[in-house]
This record gives C-alpha cells, sequence and structure tokens, in this order.
C-alpha cells in the first residue's frame, strides 16, 4: 500500500526521526541535506494539513521523489525556463466583436490586438514566476526559503522560525480554494500590488526588516535582467508580428 507524507509523520514519534527519514534518502542519492530541506520539511511535519500530495511504496522512496520534484523545479526557475507559447488557436469571433464596436479597424489592426493579447498571456502567465525568484533572491537573507515544487501546498516560502507565507502579484489573483486554507492554518499572505488602488505593498517587507531593497522600480530590473539573459523565459509564437517590428533609430 502506497506511503503518503501523512502516514510517515503519523509514524515517526519525533520531528526528529521525521527528518531523518529524509536525511538518508537524500544521502542514498548522493544529495546533502540542505538548511532549505530542513526548514521546508520542519514546516510540512509541524503542519501536516498542508503536506504535498506525494505517495510511495516506502518512505524512502516517498521523500527520493520529493526530492525530485523539489530539485525539478528550482533548476526550472523562470531564469533558466523555455516557457511554450499558448497551445491554443485564438478564437475569430473575438476580432468580429472588437470589430463591431471599433468600425475603423482595419484587418491587419485585428492582427496586431489578436497578437498583442495573446503575448499579454504569455507575460500574465510568467508574473509568478518572476515574483517568486525574486523574492526568494531577497528574502535568503531573512530566513526564508521558497517552496520550489510545490514542496508544501498553499505555501511558497518557509521561514526558519516556523513561519508560512503565501504570496501573490495582485490582490485579486486568489481564487477561493487558497484562501479557505488559511482559515485553519498559520499562513501569513502578502501581494505585491492592490488591485482596486494600484498601490504596491512593498513596505510589508521593509518595515519588517528595515530596510529599502523590496521597491518596484527593482522587482523590474530584475525583471529586465531575467528577459535579457534568457529571453526564452517569455514565450513569443513565430507568426506573431510584433517580433518584426524595426529597431528604434534613437
Amino acid at each position: 500500500m502506497p506511503v503518503t507524507f501523512d502516514d510517515i509523520i503519523n509514524t515517526s514519534s519525533s520531528e526528529e526521526l521525521f527528518l531523518q527519514i529524509f536525511q538518508n534518502a537524500f544521502s542514498q542519492q548522493g544529495q546533502p541535506f540542505l538548511e532549505a530541506h530542513h526548514t521546508i520539511l520542519t514546516a510540512c511535519y509541524r503542519n501536516p494539513g498542508l503536506s504535498p500530495t506525494l505517495k510511495g511504496n516506502t518512505p524512502e522512496v516517498l521523500a527520493q521523489a520529493w526530492l525530485k520534484k523539489y530539485r525539478d523545479s528550482y533548476e526550472n526557475r523562470i531564469s533558466r525556463r523555455i516557457s511554450q507559447p499558448p497551445g491554443t488557436v485564438a478564437d475569430p469571433i473575438v476580432n468580429t466583436i472588437i470589430n463591431a464596436r471599433l468600425t475603423r479597424l482595419t484587418a491587419d489592426h485585428l492582427e496586431q490586438i489578436k497578437y498583442a493579447h495573446r503575448l499579454s498571456m504569455s507575460a500574465e502567465n510568467i508574473q509568478g514566476l518572476l515574483l517568486e525568484e525574486f523574492l526568494a533572491e531577497q528574502l535568503g537573507e531573512y530566513g526564508w526559503y521558497c517552496c520550489w515544487g510545490e514542496s508544501v501546498r498553499h505555501v511558497d516560502f518557509c521561514n526558519v522560525d516556523g513561519s508560512l507565507l503565501q504570496v501573490k502579484n495582485r490582490s485579486n489573483s486568489e481564487n477561493s480554494s487558497s484562501s479557505r486554507v488559511r482559515i485553519n492554518q498559520p499562513i501569513e499572505k502578502w501581494y505585491r500590488v492592490d488591485a482596486r488602488t494600484g498601490l504596491y505593498r512593498w513596505s510589508y517587507f521593509n518595515d519588517k526588516y528595515g530596510t529599502t531593497r523590496f521597491s518596484e522600480e527593482n522587482f523590474a530590473m530584475f525583471v529586465q535582467q531575467i528577459l535579457t539573459g534568457n529571453p526564452n523565459a517569455l514565450a513569443v509564437e513565430v507568426s506573431n508580428p510584433w517580433q518584426f517590428l524595426p529597431e528604434s533609430s534613437d
């Protein structure tokens, strides 16, 4: 019968024995047991309702599967990832709807609007990944570790002091299931921008840690750096006409 995370938690007589199972499994694969692993797994043990939904034939197999998922996610973070363009075709009726209201638009205009929209969707798809990696870099100094690969459900960052943090780009980007889970769990929530006012909430971290390093300017610089170093982080369709614009003479 497959073993779950909760099974390991329930059969471990102590937190130390629970962590030792993972430490031994990592050692068998020649992988170090890092402070990040210790912090995140401790959060799983202390908050079993947030344990990842992994299964394995033995505790060791499950531990190795957890490590693989964590490592795969980290190694495929947005600064290294090759994103895929939309896998669906555009619905022609959208052009008809737009043209019925804005009758002076030409077929070329409508084609440009279509691809601009699809490009914007691709950008929105990686917003959360960019924010996650930016925070992973900035928060590390303060004892926070990113829960790569959903290594804790509904939690994006775990702190060495046991704190849990869920982050969102916008105040209106959270679904009902992720908000409900916080009712019975000690998870703090932070979002980058208030969708109603457009105000940024970087002061949450700056005030907490007495710094100015968290800002929209620094985040924008980080995004520029990532996309310059890894242009394929943003998927652009081969047929997208916006990529063929002539370079500015300025």
